[in-house]
Parts: structure tokens; sequence; C-alpha cells
């Protein structure tokens, strides 16, 4: 018998892309229309037997993810966690005033994926970078100024972890410079259509071997 492998992703808008409000199932089951539902097409494609699963909430911040992550990810008990989160402890500063620091949001990161690691069985953690592509003259310091920091959180909380790093800011800089930001960003934060389509790429290429 063939045993179902469940695909979690969590995070924030970026993973949310749209499931919330698709409530008939006409962006993919729930996926949304973003990156998730691109890897859920490859794997079909592949023939994969797996059951993916989103559960990005728009607007998170680390500290909102923690308020549910015993419900959207300890309860759903994945094979595969993916995280995507972070940009919005950046934003919030930057918008609202609201702001977190790199100890702080390293230390909430921290509860999440102790509680995970302590009591599920996972084949595979997988932590997606936070990422900017700045597109408006403000956002040109949002890296130096914070979401770098950020950044070298999540690496470092890959390796503490021994969590599959996709490096997505890096990825999303040199795309940006080889075909013009446009290509891959809507707003400096939010993926395009071929943003999302970056991210899927990436991920299925460096996890296709896992699924």
């Amino acid at each position: 018998m063939t045993v179902q492998t469940t695909l979690l992703f969590t995070g924030d808008s970026i993973t949310d892309a749209g499931r919330r409000t698709d409530p008939d199932g006409r962006l993919g089951g729930n996926l949304g229309d973003g990156y998730v539902r691109r890897i859920a097409e490859i794997a079909a494609r592949h023939e994969k037997p797996v059951q993916v699963v989103n559960t990005g909430v728009g607007g998170d911040r680390t500290i909102d993810l923690l308020a549910r992550w015993e419900v959207d990810v300890m309860q759903i008990k994945p094979d595969i966690l993916s995280v995507m989160i972070g940009v919005n402890d950046m934003w919030r500063r930057f918008d609202s005033g609201l702001s977190t620091s790199a100890a702080e949001f390293r230390a909430t990161y921290s509860v999440m994926l102790d509680r995970a690691l302590s009591a599920l069985t996972l084949r595979r953690l997988v932590l997606l970078e936070p990422f900017l592509v700045p597109v408006t003259s403000e956002q040109h310091t949002w890296h130096t100024d914070d979401l770098d920091a950020k950044i070298q959180v999540v690496r470092d909380l890959a390796v503490h972890y021994d969590a599959t790093l996709i490096p997505l800011n890096d990825l999303f800089a040199a795309e940006a410079r080889a075909t013009g930001p446009a290509s891959v960003i809507e707003d400096g934060v939010h993926p395009s259509a071929g943003g999302h389509e970056l991210i899927a790429r990436e991920w299925w290429r460096v996890m296709e071997s896992a699924v």
C-alpha cells in the first residue's frame, strides 16, 4: 500500500496567497494561488503520493504564528513541515511602529520549532528565508535596518535544528537583477506570479528526493 506524505506549509500572506478567501477551492483545494499550489501541482505531475496542506495566514508575525501553532501545525502531524515567516516582523516596524527585535524573533521562532521537533516525527523540517526586493526609496534601508538580522536568524536556526534552508533572499535578489523587480515582486514584499513560481521551483529542486 502506498503511504501518503503530508506536506504542511505555514507562514504569512506569502504562503496564504488567498487560500482563506477561496471557500469553493477554486484556487486548488484551499491551497491559495501561490507557491504552495504550484508545489502541489509539481508533485502531482511527478505522481508523488502527497497530501498538501496550507495554513498560512496573511499578516502574521512570528508571535501570531506561535499563537495558532498547536492547531495549525501540531494537530496536523505533518511528515514534512515547511515554514516561511519573518517579513511582517520587519514590515510592521515600518508601517505600524510594531518592532520585533532579532532576539525576540529568534526566541519565538525557537519555541515553535522546539515544540514541533519534540512532539512530531518529522521526515524533514524546511525553513524558508524571509526576503525583500526594494521597489520604493524607503525600502532600500529596510535590509540593513532590520531584515538582514532576521534572515541571519533563520540561517542560524536551520543549522541549529538540522533543517533544510531555502535561501530565498539571494535568489530573489539575483532574479530581480537579471529580469527586473517586477518579474518577481509586486510591492517589495509580496511575490508576483513569477515570484511564486520561483519559490516553488527552488523548493522542489531542494526537496524532491525527500517527498
